[in-house]
Parts: C-alpha cells; sequence; structure tokens
C-alpha cells in the first residue's frame, strides 16, 4: 500500500484515513493478486533491500536474500585483511548488483567487475552502481561467467552466488522462485552445472593467492566442496555456515 500511495510506511500508519482513489484501489488489488499467485514483493515494488540499500530490482534479476549477506562479510574481511588498494574482485553472474556494488561501497579502494550472460540483467546492475555513485569503479561485462575476463589483468577475488538449485527441484508457484529468471536459478541436474564451468575458467584469470566465495544450497554444499577440491586441489577450502546456522557458502584461498 505504501508503493501505490508513494509514501513511507510510518506516513502510511500515521493516516489510516487516508481515501484512496479509484486508480489507486484498482493498482492495490492488482498487486494482491499478483502476490497471491507467489510473485516476489520486490517484484510488485521493484525494489529489494540488501546490506542496509536499496537495490532496484526487476523480473530479469534473482532478488537479493538476507544469506548472502553473510557471503559479502567474509569477502569484505578478506579484501581488507590484505591492505592493499586496487585489488580487482570479480561479482560473477551479478544479476541486481547486489553484490558487486555492495563492495564497492563499502570498500573505497576496490576495483569491481560484474559480469553477467543476461544483458536486461547486467543493465539492472549498472543501475544500481550508479544509484549508489560506484559506477565509475565498476566494469559490467556481458558474457558467460569468467569468459569476459580471458586475457585481462589477474584477479584478487571472486564472490559469486550462482545457480545451483536442481532441475528436478525448482518448486512451482506458488512459490517465489518459480516467478525467478531460470537461467539464475537452475543448476543442472545436481545443481552443480554452473560452478563446474565457473572452476574450469577460474585459474585462467586469478591472481597468486586469489580468494573466492561461492555460495550454495545446504544440500549441495558439500559436493561443491568436493569438486573444488578435486579440480583445484592446491586449494584451501573451507565450508562456511550462514546466520541460520546452515551450510552456505565455500571459503576458498588459492595457493601463492
Amino acid at each position: 500500500m505504501a508503493n501505490v500511495l508513494g509514501c513511507e510506511r510510518d506516513e502510511l500508519l500515521a493516516h489510516r484515513d487516508r481515501a484512496l482513489s479509484d486508480a489507486q484501489l484498482t493498482h492495490f488489488d492488482a498487486l494482491i493478486d499478483e502476490r497471491e499467485r507467489g510473485v516476489p514483493v520486490a517484484y510488485l515494488v521493484g525494489e529489494a533491500w540488501f546490506y542496509g540499500r536499496p537495490f532496484e530490482v526487476t523480473r530479469d534479476v534473482l532478488v537479493p536474500r538476507p544469506e548472502t549477506e553473510h557471503v559479502v562479510e567474509a569477502a569484505l574481511d578478506d579484501l581488507r585483511a590484505r591492505r592493499k588498494a586496487g585489488l580487482r574482485v570479480v561479482d560473477v553472474g551479478t544479476g541486481s548488483g547486489a553484490i558487486g556494488v555492495t563492495l564497492a561501497c563499502e570498500l573505497p579502494d576496490v576495483h569491481v567487475i560484474a559480469t553477467e550472460i543476461s544483458a536486461g540483467a547486467l543493465a539492472v546492475a549498472r543501475r544500481n552502481a550508479r544509484r549508489h555513485g560506484v559506477e565509475e569503479r565498476c566494469s559490467f561485462l556481458h558474457g558467460d561467467l569468467l569468459e569476459p575476463l580471458v586475457g585481462s589483468d589477474a584477479i584478487d577475488c571472486i564472490v559469486a552466488n550462482l545457480p545451483y538449485i536442481p532441475t528436478s527441484e525448482i518448486p512451482p508457484a506458488p512459490n517465489p522462485v518459480a516467478h525467478e529468471p531460470l537461467v539464475a536459478v537452475d543448476g543442472g541436474p545436481d545443481g552443480l552445472d554452473t560452478y563446474r564451468r565457473l572452476l574450469a575458467q577460474l585459474p585462467g584469470v586469478t591472481a597468486p593467492g586469489a580468494s573466492a566465495f561461492l555460495e550454495a544450497a545446504p544440500p549441495t554444499i558439500e559436493s561443491l566442496a568436493q569438486l573444488v577440491e578435486r579440480l583445484l586441489p592446491d586449494a584451501h577450502v573451507e565450508v562456511v555456515e550462514d546466520y541460520a546456522g546452515l551450510d552456505r557458502f565455500l571459503s576458498i584461498s588459492l595457493p601463492l
């Protein structure tokens, strides 16, 4: 309702007797119908909050989730510990840009590179970078995973929240996930197809001692860890829990 009326929630609560126009009521009813079908609120209002900031959200992008904030925290701790300016960070499959833009906002000395296979999603990420005043320190590359970086300067840190739901387990509507872009949720038969391709590309673009933070689902995180250990035998791999105590992402350190 606050979105329909163009006001803040506290203003809405303070004026409970406010009359709606026919157009406002029609708009509100239409949004309620969409929500009943399971459409995420973020798509209905065009915005979601992540790490204390508002991000534009369209149906071209995954809705940013609170558990991903823990991945961002881990990347921030790693980058701050290096005490080095000019670090190059890649947000792979950036979507709305929530991860990459947040890192750029929190760390004024890093350069963030956002890659995305969806042109529509990449446009959303660019607008969010502009919205938060970090567009000049972010590069937006259209392409598959790390392919746009082949031949460029080495990367110090990679952060990725890629599709990790097994195809057969993608829920139908009214589950909100059913309304999100299939390319952002479908991880193939075992949920790891996209990460396999990422890991194959990773050695060709990373600097010595680079780090990577890969989000996945608790049921697939152990299989992902085993995949990393097999493909990157010299890397140190740690499974990290989210704030709910669930195995949520991998922290990977490559050798110097």
